[in-house]
């Protein structure tokens, strides 16, 4: 296994480009004590599911039954999670990466994908840059194929979480989902959907959410920081929290669950991207580590 690590001050992040590109560890150490920002690594195996954080690219989320239409062509992608009938998160996931560069506070991965159940060619790049205050991540994809292709990007943090954990951010909507995880209805974000200075832990949600104000805050007096999340160019927000709690999944992503699935002139409205031979698309990530 190839692993990089970049310190600066009291941050430290170590990066699995073998299995799917993934963030292995975003520490605050602090003496001899080490406290996870992001989640830590249940264990040092090759399962991607166990990371800190993925990226997803190049869609997020859901494709229903992994069938779409695009310009009258039939779509069909086989189901990439055991257990769930819709693939989800693109391919760079579930796919070694490359180290193009490696440095103390900087780190950049390459991917490339070659047509095949996604049928056009693509390449990915993530690149890591790590101050004393923060993780600033870039992930872009540019179609290198010669016909037009959709694309959404996002990322996959996951946070430890306990009683008194909050997150504060600002959303408009939410899609109600059905036992598959899809989207059923759009409703505005109040009540159990509303995610201003709410608890966050164990609270059996696994939706989509529009209208998000491009950043959240992640609190528990119990650490010694707060963390702030800022991905200005994500209009849309995605949060899991399972209801037997210890962890919670925040994505700043590009795009709503299934948008694939709905009709190309909604793909505006619903943040899906087309890009033509040649053009990329990015999003950026930070995480502001906080003092208190």
């Amino acid at each position: 296994m190839t692993a990089v690590s970049l310190q600066a001050g009291s941050l430290r992040l170590a990066l699995n480009p073998c299995v799917g590109g993934s963030i292995s560890a975003f520490e605050w150490v602090d003496g001899n004590r080490a406290i996870p920002i992001l989640r830590e690594c249940n264990s040092r195996s090759e399962n991607v599911l166990e990371a800190a954080s993925f990226p997803l690219v190049p869609f997020v989320n859901r494709i229903r039954g992994g069938r779409f239409m695009f310009r009258g062509r039939k779509i069909r992608l086989e189901p990439n999670m055991a257990g769930d009938p819709s693939p989800l998160h693109g391919q760079g996931w579930l796919a070694p990466w490359l180290v193009e560069r490696s440095a103390e506070r900087n780190a950049t991965l390459s991917f490339s994908h070659r047509g095949g159940e996604w049928p056009w060619d693509y390449e990915a790049e993530q690149v890591f840059v790590l101050d004393e205050r923060r993780l600033s991540l870039r992930l872009s994809c540019r179609n290198v194929s010669n016909e037009a292709m959709p694309c959404g990007l996002g990322q996959h943090p996951y946070f430890d979480c306990g009683p008194r954990t909050l997150v504060d951010t600002q959303v408009t909507h939410a899609w109600t989902i059905d036992e598959h995880v899809l989207p059923v209805q759009k409703v505005p974000a109040t009540g159990r959907f509303d995610l201003r200075d709410r608890l966050v832990c164990g609270q059996d949600l696994d939706h989509g959410f529009a209208g998000w104000g491009g950043s959240a805050t992640i609190s528990d007096p119990d650490l010694p920081f707060t963390i702030r999340m800022s991905s200005p160019d994500a209009r849309f927000f995605q949060l899991y929290s399972p209801s037997a709690g210890g962890i919670f999944v925040a994505e700043p992503v590009t795009h709503a669950n299934a948008a694939l699935n709905e009709p190309e002139e909604r793909w505006p409205d619903l943040g899906m991207r087309v890009l033509g031979p040649g053009e990329g698309m990015a999003l950026d990530m930070t995480l502001e580590v906080i003092p208190k």
